[in-house]
């Protein structure tokens, strides 16, 4: 089993190792759950920092680039999770990354200390978690949407109405698309998920037809 200890302080540790100090060294086969819990320390860390300084708008910001990099470059998405690629190879090519987005100090900083002990794998769920933190701090909620063809800006803004109306927050979509849905949505808000996919429900209905015979 991979050695996490040394990311599982309290949060002041994670603060203290987001500026700069040593967490040790760690390798990259835990699974998506203990993934999903440093990422979330290091979020924790980076939110507090960045509020602290008022810099919050500005984390947004690189959060932002960050998941639209990851969405559309297989090439960032291979750098941070692919063994091949050494520890000083991908210090190298992360820090070049946050210059030339132009990111600010803080996340430059706190990615290269994730790629310094080999926790790069898990920047798609800090991105994720910050964007949370960040929108619960906004009175906002993001909701992912996944539709069969790119939604329209006016779609997008009677969705989003609609949604905000139900929970009662202004919601951020976060859309995607899979077009083996065959027409219709599938909506997750938090916990909640709404699937209203052609797709979905033949699947259903073939599942229900072979348990009948």
């Amino acid at each position: 089993m991979a050695d996490i200890r040394a990311d599982q302080g309290s949060p002041f540790t994670c603060r203290e190792q987001v500026r700069g100090k040593d967490i040790g060294r760690v390798d990259v086969s835990e699974p998506a759950s203990i993934s999903a819990n440093i990422a979330g320390r290091y979020a924790t860390a980076v939110f507090d920092l960045a509020k602290e300084g008022g810099s919050l708008a500005t984390l947004e910001a690189d959060v932002s680039a960050l998941g639209a990099a990851l969405k559309e470059s297989a090439e960032f998405r291979d750098l941070i999770v692919s063994p091949v690629y050494s520890r000083d190879e991908q210090a190298r090519s992360i820090a070049a990354i946050a210059q030339k987005m132009g990111l600010s100090q803080l996340v430059a900083n706190t990615l290269a200390l994730m790629s310094a002990k080999r926790r790069l794998f898990v920047l798609p769920h800090l991105v994720t978690a910050l964007k949370d933190r960040i929108a619960a701090e906004k009175g906002e909620v993001t909701a992912d949407v996944t539709a069969a063809s790119p939604l329209s800006a006016a779609q997008s803004e009677r969705l989003a109405a609609a949604l905000s109306k139900t929970v009662g927050k202004t919601v951020i979509l976060n859309t995607a698309v899979d077009e083996s849905l065959i027409g219709g949505l599938i909506v997750k808000v938090g916990s909640k998920m709404i699937d209203t996919s052609v797709a979905s429900k033949l699947a259903s209905l073939q599942h229900a037809m072979k348990e009948v015979g």
